[in-house]
């Protein structure tokens, strides 16, 4: 009785068995034969234990376990391996197949029917994300139609092909933003990785198979869920191919070189709960077929490389145009070719992989400002929903919010050096705040922002006081 409470673990309605010798998990390594102790053992390992038991005279403890299949820690019971390096198991069909005992097609994972069309998609983003309306369009119809390949791709003979996406734009201009407000309207995991920390197999740094090792632990160890969702790997162009050199790129084109077979779709053995492979943590195989990769780069250079190509062809014949014509074009990254991704240091197989192609804009003063009041989760609102729990009203006036936003631009940060920004300001008025409960409402003016006095402070029941001099809440820059 004690052995069959053991066995009917709670962990085992949802996770899968976990081989006591090989760590690997019940889909991967088949039926577990299942041992008191609720120890878990493989059909491999226990032939491989027989074999080596019946081969000669020698003793159990001489057993050649470097022979065992991904040999990991023999002497961890399943209850004590954590939950993040176990695997969620799959979700059985609800209903049987058609009368003569078939069984169901396996349903997808993401339903069709739940898919909302691009122009809803765009209406979402359009609530959190300012500004970039081509940007939205694109990204809105290119994911509509990868999730419809996703769920239809089983029926017919035609094979619709992955579309992963390149987003090119300055720093803070969104990229990471709208691809996490895009993974929360689809409910789908999403990982997020930087392309600067992937090296080449084999060297210091992480194998670009850790990015598949994070989706699934966003997607909690759902291998399933894990295969339809979004990984997005930001500074894309930090892996560019470096020129004049003649030693190993083992951050530039071999990441590049190794990125493909994800990309194109492939059996990938990822570790489980662990961003590289070793022995004591189980592995799984995730196919990447219906992964979407999204690549995101500010491309610093790129701007000139199609300034170049563009001027060479306008400086031709009479008609030509003027040699500076494209120095102020704002749209000039919407002009990017193939060949200028190539000549930048992306290799062709890499840009093949990455058939859309779109740029997002560097964002101005107003578009600042709009980020600050507009969204949804405005960073504006979130600190009067701080200061509401304080029972005191946060009021900015325009001036304040131009004076931050000018900030903003000449620290070339973008929307990301918002929050800083404001939190430098707010730390102080935070602090001393909850002090004073007689505090009703606190406006932040131009001049506090730039250091030519304070805010504003109106007390409960009184009218508006000003406190340029205010010791206890001044900001020293």
């Amino acid at each position: 009785m004690a052995t069959d409470d053991i066995i009917k673990d709670d962990n085992n309605n949802e996770y899968e068995d976990i081989c006591y010798m090989c760590r690997r998990p019940e889909s991967v390594a088949g039926k577990m034969l299942k041992m008191t102790g609720n120890m878990c053992v493989c059909r491999d390992c226990m032939q491989k234990t027989f074999d080596m038991m019946s081969g000669g005279d020698n003793p159990l403890g001489d057993m050649g376990f470097g022979l065992f299949p991904g040999m990991g820690f023999p002497g961890m019971q399943i209850q004590d391996i954590p939950k993040s390096q176990r695997l969620r198991k799959k979700a059985k069909p609800e209903t049987a197949g058609a009368a003569g005992g078939e069984e169901a097609a396996e349903a997808p994972v993401f339903d069709f029917r739940k898919l909302p069309p691009p122009h809803k998609i765009r209406e979402k983003l359009d609530e959190y994300v300012i500004g970039q309306d081509r940007a939205k369009k694109i990204i809105s119809v290119a994911v509509y139609n990868h999730y419809k390949r996703v769920t239809k791709d089983a029926s017919g003979d035609i094979e619709i092909e992955k579309s992963n996406m390149l987003m090119i734009g300055p720093t803070g201009c969104g990229k990471t933003y709208l691809v996490q407000t895009l993974a929360r309207i689809l409910n789908v995991p999403l990982a997020i990785t930087d392309a600067t920390s992937l090296t080449e197999a084999g060297y210091i740094g992480d194998d670009v198979e850790s990015v598949l090792s994070k989706l699934l632990k966003a997607a909690d160890n759902d291998v399933e869920r894990a295969e339809s969702g979004i990984v997005f790997i930001d500074e894309i162009d930090k892996i560019a191919k470096k020129k004049n050199t003649t030693s190993r790129d083992v951050s530039g084109e071999s990441v590049q070189q190794g990125l493909l077979k994800l990309l194109e779709g492939a059996d990938v053995e990822v570790p489980v709960g662990a961003s590289s492979k070793n022995a004591m943590v189980p592995m799984t195989t995730i196919n990447t077929k219906n992964i979407l990769f999204i690549c995101g780069g500010a491309f610093p250079d790129l701007e000139e490389i199609v300034k170049q190509r563009l001027s060479k062809q306008s400086f031709i014949g009479f008609n030509a145009d003027l040699k500076d014509k494209y120095d102020n074009d704002p749209d000039i990254l919407d002009k990017v070719t193939n060949e200028d991704l190539r000549e930048f240091g992306l290799i062709p197989e890499f840009i093949g992989r990455l058939p859309i192609i779109y740029s997002l804009k560097g964002l101005d003063e107003a578009m600042l400002v709009k980020i600050m009041r507009e969204p949804k989760n405005a960073i504006l609102k979130q600190y009067q929903k701080l200061l509401a729990l304080d029972e005191v009203d946060l009021e900015f006036d325009e001036d304040a919010l131009a004076a931050i936003a000018k900030k903003a631009l000449e620290k070339k940060t973008g929307a990301r050096g918002l929050r800083s920004i404001i939190e430098d300001f707010m730390l102080d008025i935070m602090y001393e705040i909850p002090k004073d409960d007689a505090i009703g409402r606190v406006y932040i003016t131009a001049d506090y922002i730039e250091g030519k006095g304070g805010p504003r402070i109106e007390m409960r029941g009184q009218a508006r006081l000003a406190a340029p001099q205010t010791p206890q809440i001044s900001v020293n820059e």
